[in-house]
Order: structure tokens, then C-alpha cells, then sequence
């Protein structure tokens, strides 16, 4: 087995993979497609009626079917981590406050329906979210904007409620994809599968009983953007679970699989023993985090709160559990993205029990503490359940908690834990965008989208607004460290670890190093063909 590592430049958003094993052979659809599988699953239900409307669509394996097939006036580009115009010419602030951000489009644009796309659809696209008001959808992402204008067929100008910098990133995300105002109603989702854009592929959603069985992206032929294609056609094929996705791809079924894979699956597919499938890691922005219901009767104690950060062992859940496909966290900023500091081990330090004893018996907490941690079955990967057995057993074996723990389906959870029915619950998050700001405003706003009751004045509406007014992004450096240090001290959220990338793929796929971008995208103009 052959190991090699490919070097590309180190930025946020780019690719450092490690490939392992070579051979020959590869599987194929019968019309030419480049088959990707996927665990992910699509399914209609009463909380998601519309999995793929820009206006309520807010989690990864949704955006990865918009970015694939809807436009944003900006983009993060191939290598780099500053947003690139795509459906625009170009874009910048035309005022020194960064309040008011302008436009111009490419000439001639249409959907994929042949529809031609204007100004106005900017507008109407970005005005539908924010009157829709999903509270599961990406709203809080352009909640900032004040009013929109348009200048004839090709000029659009953003007018912000208050400073901020970081707009443009949120103008490259699919909370400002691109609709067809003819083919969406402006108070109401598109239920269903159907997308109308004018991104790189047209979609074919392939469905049974509301469950999507393979999505087939087909290039567009009115596509004018700055992605080139190295492809015309990709099926998103859905499979069981991990098991079964690398049974097919070994057989050839399919040639590349995504998420999720088990660290079982990755340690043994590292060894290389396939010579036709290739291993590529790759460095990424994904964590894991404990959220906590700061007014419940137990888990809003903050002294419990406390008591639980200084007793979880990051290291043994990264050792035991992920098999170091992942690594310890200790911010909510990944040590990967600018202005990361330990603010909870500088707080806490290694695990210790005695210190978390102290904690509880200053505070005249009766032990042992009875708490509910809650997660979702099939949304972050087949170790979730064992992730949080392991918290369960690394808290009770203290004698100072007595912890159940619950599995429950994400369709079930997500709407559950935005209603405030747990305690304390798992969560994961897969940045919007590579900024710093991506790791903070988005849990500790007034719209926060975990529906979150914690509040801290001096965060959301001091530090928050002081980072987004530096436009050089180091300014916001200090804001930053305080937001991170203030968390360690209350602890609403307890971040846990922060994960790798991987993506197996047979050899006669090409660009699979770029396949993802570290912000978990999934880029598919990127893959290709060789002959061997």
C-alpha cells in the first residue's frame, strides 16, 4: 500500500488530503454518472415540507443539494477563504460602515426553466425568507438586513441594520440562494423536492413514500458562473447505513462515498488493503457540542453545568470513540479558524472530579445529580450512540451524576429541541461560512437558531456587533476571546470535539480531494473520470 499526501496551500477552506491504496477498476451508473453514497436521508414530514426551499432548508445535506443547484450572488472560491462574486460581476460596500452592500449581475442570467434572472429575483429571494420567518430555516443568517433596492435589471443594494463585515459570507451561503420568483410563492414553501435554479446542475429527485432514494444532478445548460464542471451528470445515491454504502462501493456500485462513515470504516480502509479504493482525509470545521437548557430546573444550574465541564474526558471520546478521527475541542471556534482559543480547558483544565465535587457542594447541589442527556439516532453518524454512552460513563462513574441517556430520530429531535424539551442534548455544527463570526452569532443572538433561552446582553449586543464592524478580520480578534472566555465561564453550551474529513472513492474517480471544502460543502463539478 502506497501513502502519499497531496500539498496544496494551507487557508481555511482548503484541502490538505492524505491518499491511500491505488489500482485500476470502478464502478459506474448505466448512463454515465458519477455515483456518490450517501447515508444521508430526505424525507417529507409535517416540520420539513420542503427540504430543498432555500427558506427553511438550514442544515449540511440540504445546502450541499441548494449549492449544487442554486445560485448566490457570492461564493467561496476553489482556494481561499474570501467570497468570489458568482451570480454577480462583482459586489463590495459602497459606504465606509459597512451598511450598505451593492451588486451588479452577470448579464443574461436564467434558470434552469429557461426564466431570465434579474434583480428583482435577488430581491424577491432574499425578501421570501425573511417574511416566511422559518424558525428551523436560515433566517437569522440575513436577519441584519434593513431593505433591499434594485437599479434597474442588474443592480441590487443591500441596506444593513447595523455594521457588518462578515455580510458578504452570507451572501455566499444558500440562505441567499437565488429562486425563480415566477415558480415560488413569496409567503409560502414549495413543498416537496422541486428546486428552480440557476446554479451549476438541474435536479431529478428519484422518491418513494416521501423518502428520497437518489437525487441525479444533470449540468445545466444555462449555467454562467465562475465553477467549472468536470462532469455532466452526478447521482446522490441513498443507502441504508455505513455498512451498506461500502459494501456497494467495493462492489462498484457506487464510485465515491461521503458521510457517514463509522471510525471502524476509516481505520480499516486506511490500511489500504483495496487497491482500488483511495482513503482522502482531510482537515474540517465540524464539532460537537452539548447544548443546556439554562432555565431548566437541574440543567440550568450553572453549577451543574460546571460540574459537568470539568468532568468529561474529550481525550477518551476522541480515543475510544472516534478512533482520532476526531480531536479534542475546547472552544466553540475550531482551533482551525482565527481568533481560537482553550477557553474551557484554561477554565477547567483536565478532567477532575474532585474539582467538580467542590463545585456542586459550594453551591448546595444535592448529589448525585439527576440528568437526561438526549441525541439523535441517525443525523451525525453510527457513533453517536456510542459517543454519548461513553459521556453517560465517564459522568456516573464519579458517584456525582446519575445520567440517562435517550436516542431519539432527528425528526422527532430537531423540532423537540427547538420547543425546549431537553435538558441538555448533542448537537453538531457544520459551518455556514469560515469566519469566526459562523461559530458565535449563530448560538448566542437573540435569535439564536437553538432557540436557546440563555442570554448574555454583553455578547449579543456589544461584542457581537464590535467583531462585525472590523472589516480587516483580525481587528475582531480580542471580541472574539472574550465571547469564547465568557462561555467557559457559563457554560450554556459545552463544546466536545472538533472532526476530520473523510471521503473513500474508487481510483478511477479524479478530484476527490476537493470533494469537500472544510466547511463540509459537497462540491460535486469538482469529480471527474480517468481511464487508470
Amino acid at each position: 500500500m502506497n501513502r502519499k499526501t497531496l500539498a496544496l496551500p494551507a487557508a481555511i477552506g482548503l484541502l490538505v488530503p492524505v491518499l491511500a491504496a491505488c489500482g485500476a477498476t470502478g464502478g459506474s451508473a448505466a448512463d454515465g454518472a458519477i455515483v456518490v453514497g450517501t447515508t444521508e436521508q430526505f424525507v417529507l414530514t409535517k416540520d420539513n415540507p420542503a427540504p430543498f426551499d432555500p427558506a427553511l432548508a438550514y442544515e449540511m445535506a440540504s445546502w450541499n443539494v441548494l449549492r449544487n443547484t442554486f445560485q448566490t450572488l457570492m461564493a467561496l472560491p476553489r482556494s481561499g477563504s474570501e467570497p468570489v462574486p458568482e451570480a454577480a460581476t462583482k459586489c463590495g460596500f459602497s459606504d465606509r460602515r459597512n451598511e450598505q452592500y451593492r451588486c451588479t449581475l452577470r448579464e443574461g442570467l436564467k434558470f434552469s426553466n429557461d426564466n431570465l434572472l434579474t434583480a428583482e429575483d435577488v430581491k424577491f429571494s432574499v425578501e421570501r425568507t425573511l417574511g416566511i420567518e422559518d424558525p428551523n430555516g436560515p433566517v437569522s443568517l440575513i436577519s441584519n438586513i434593513d431593505r433591499i433596492e434594485t437599479l434597474g435589471d442588474l443592480e441590487v443594494v443591500f441596506h444593513l441594520k447595523k455594521p457588518d463585515a462578515t455580510f458578504p459570507y452570507k451572501l455566499a451561503t444558500p440562505a441567499a440562494a437565488i429562486v425563480d420568483s415566477q415558480s415560488y410563492k413569496r409567503r409560502a414553501l414549495r413543498d416537496g423536492f422541486e428546486v428552480s435554479g440557476s446554479g451549476p446542475y438541474t435536479l431529478e429527485t428519484r422518491e418513494k413514500d416521501g423518502s428520497v432514494q437518489s437525487l441525479v444532478f444533470t449540468r445545466n445548460r444555462n449555467y454562467q458562473g465562475q465553477l467549472k464542471l468536470r462532469n455532466d451528470k452526478v447521482e446522490l445515491r441513498i443507502l441504508r447505513d455505513s455498512t451498506a454504502m461500502e459494501k456497494a462501493l467495493k462492489a462498484g456500485e457506487i464510485d465515491l462515498m461521503t458521510r457517514s462513515m463509522s471510525p471502524e470504516q476509516i481505520a480499516r480502509l486506511a490500511k489500504g488493503e483495496d487497491k482500488d479504493i483511495e482513503l482522502v482525509e482531510m482537515p474540517g470545521q465540524e464539532i460537537r457540542y452539548l447544548v443546556f437548557d439554562t432555565e431548566h430546573p437541574v440543567a440550568g444550574r450553572k453549577a451543574v453545568r460546571r460540574a459537568v465541564a470539568q468532568i468529561v474526558d474529550r481525550q477518551e471520546l476522541a480515543r475510544d470513540v472516534y478512533a482520532r478521527s476526531a480531536r479534542p475541542l475546547y472552544s466553540m471556534i475550531p482551533s482551525s479558524v482565527d481568533a481560537h482559543v482553550n477557553s474551557f480547558f484554561n477554565r477547567y483544565g483536565e478532567p477532575d472530579a474532585d474539582a467538580a465535587r467542590r463545585t456542586l457542594a459550594s453551591a448546595g447541589v444535592e448529589t448525585p445529580v439527576k440528568l437526561e442527556l438526549t441525541y439523535t439516532t441517525d443525523h451525525y453518524g453510527p457513533a453517536t450512540a456510542m459517543e454519548f454512552e461513553s459521556l453517560q460513563k465517564q459522568l456516573n462513574r464519579t458517584g456525582l451524576f446519575d445520567v440517562t441517556i435517550k436516542g431519539v430520530p432527528w425528526k422527532t429531535f430537531r423540532p423537540s429541541q427547538t420547543e425546549g424539551e431537553y435538558a441538555a442534548y448533542g448537537m453538531g455544527w457544520f459551518p455556514d461560512f469560515p469566519d469566526p463570526d459562523n461559530f458565535t452569532a449563530p448560538f448566542f443572538s437573540e435569535d439564536n437558531f437553538l432557540n436557546s433561552p440563555y442570554d448574555n446582553k454583553e455578547i449579543h449586543s456589544q461584542l457581537i456587533p464590535e467583531t462585525r464592524q472590523q472589516a480587516e478580520r483580525t481587528g475582531a480578534t480580542k471580541s472574539f476571546e472574550e465571547i469564547q472566555d465568557i462561555i467557559a465561564e457559563d457554560v450554556p453550551l459545552l463544546p466536545l470535539w472538533q472532526g476530520k474529513q473523510y471521503v473513500a472513492a474508487r481510483n478511477t474517480v479524479t478530484g476527490v480531494e476537493w470533494a469537500l471544502n472544510s466547511s463540509s460543502v459537497l462540491q460535486l463539478w469538482e469529480l471527474g473520470r480517468t481511464v487508470g
